[in-house]
């Protein structure tokens, strides 16, 4: 069987400048509906609405993280390092162009409504009746399960697990660079080629030599930096929740058996919990927000005004909540019923809290799914964990920080102001 195309194949890519492609089994994973379907899957979810570069899809950034995987094991193999096993060079690149074939439309905010899980969903394609599961099956019918184990984080050798999942991986350095470039900001930018050369695999895991700390001090540092200022951006956090009350209303109403004018068989098996891995890859973007624009023409108003705010980027308005203040929020509900709002979809109380995120976790626990610490490699081949020998790290090391909003539809909550007692209005800057 034919394992290297017979000439390499070259995606210009506004990051990485260059991805090759030189296994046929990439290739053909490339060209797979599954895989292709993510061209129609943002990266950065509702973000578009708060940058409006962020258009990119989890195709290029799928590409991305492939890339760098490959030019790590390119590195590894140049130097003929001992520790890294050749014949899992294929298995590793897989891995890292399929770890988020799994993702649906706005995935984050259809996770938390409909509990669903990605990670789940990328292993049910991988593993079931799929292009993709049959592209791997030629390599060896056992490939696609090691393909899922990496991904899941079950496979043997951790060294392989770790490439696409640890807290330096493949996946993080491409969506931090990709992100930035594509929301216009420098937070995310770090010395990419510096840290590829200070990589060193070592008995089952991938550890940093010691000369690259300030190099990894930057990529964590410019990690806290993205979450704060991109991910985390209030005007974000203000799309997402607007889009998770579409989600929750429209399965209310289909739960209470309301009569959709449009309402498409994979949309339908999505509320009805009853998604199969056919249907959810029939998910994607372009459907959810043309049932939005649908959805804006229904009989139940409130459906309708949340979608058109969506749509039309009419977001909900937001204020700060000091810490100590959260007692007034339950006369605030009161406040809301009083004037006819209601407070399940018109007020919603906020800190990002339900993103993953870490700046950086010194230890992990044993068999836990955390992902284990960044070590250093030092000239006498002894490892240490780098917050014990980088002052930077220590201090940023597990920090979280958040920050509380209230979010409300200032349009609906402005022709009632007066009905607000004194003390609200100053809390909403009316």
């Amino acid at each position: 069987m034919l394992t290297k195309l017979r000439e390499e194949k070259v995606f210009k890519d506004p990051v990485h400048h260059s991805i090759y492609v030189q296994d046929v089994t990439i290739w053909k994973l490339i060209n797979t509906p599954e895989f292709q379907r993510l061209r129609r899957i943002r990266q950065l979810g509702t973000s578009y609405l708060t940058f409006h570069g962020a258009e990119h899809s989890r195709f290029s950034h799928s590409l991305g993280v492939y890339e760098i995987t490959r030019k790590i094991i390119s590195r590894f193999e140049r130097n003929e390092y001992p520790d890294w096993p050749k014949d899992e060079n294929l298995l590793s690149l897989c891995a890292s162009l399929l770890h988020d074939i799994g993702h649906g439309p706005f995935s984050h905010s259809l996770e938390q409504v409909f509990h669903t899980d990605h990670e789940q969903w990328t292993c049910d394609i991988i593993l079931g009746d799929t292009g993709v599961n049959r592209v791997l099956r030629e390599v060896d019918p056992g490939f696609p399960d090691k393909v899922a184990s990496v991904i899941c984080k079950t496979y043997h050798k951790p060294i392989v697990v770790s490439l696409v999942s640890s807290q330096m991986d493949a996946d993080r350095m491409d969506y931090l660079l990709r992100d930035a470039h594509f929301t216009g900001v420098n937070y995310g930018t770090f010395d990419l080629d510096r840290i590829l050369r200070v990589l060193r695999p070592n008995k089952d895991r991938i550890v940093v030599k010691e000369s690259g700390m300030h190099a990894v001090e930057d990529y964590l540092m410019s990690r806290y930096q993205m979450y704060w200022q991109v991910y985390f951006h209030p005007v974000t956090r203000s799309s997402e929740i607007v889009l998770r009350q579409i989600f929750r209303r429209a399965r209310k109403l289909h739960d209470s058996g309301f009569e959709f004018k449009f309402l498409l068989p994979p949309l339908r098996q999505l509320l009805e919990g009853s998604m199969t891995v056919h249907s959810y890859l029939m998910l994607d973007e372009a459907m959810v927000q043309t049932a939005f624009g649908q959805w804006k023409l229904e009989k139940d108003e409130l459906l309708a005004d949340l979608c058109r705010r969506f749509l039309e980027r009419d977001l909900y308005k937001y204020i700060p909540l000091e810490h100590g203040e959260e007692s007034w929020i339950e006369e605030l509900r009161q406040q809301w019923e009083r004037i006819g709002l209601n407070p399940e979809y018109d007020l919603e109380v906020d800190i990002p809290t339900d993103l993953p995120y870490d700046v950086y976790k010194p230890g992990a626990l044993p068999d836990s799914r955390e992902k284990p610490p960044i070590l250093l490699l030092d000239d006498k081949e002894q490892l240490t964990e780098i917050s014990h020998k980088s002052e930077i790290i220590r201090s940023i090391a597990g920090l979280q920080r958040g920050k509380y909003y209230i979010y409300y539809p200032e349009s609906k909550v402005l022709p009632h102001a007066l009905k607000l007692s004194a003390a609200i209005r100053e809390k909403l800057y009316i």
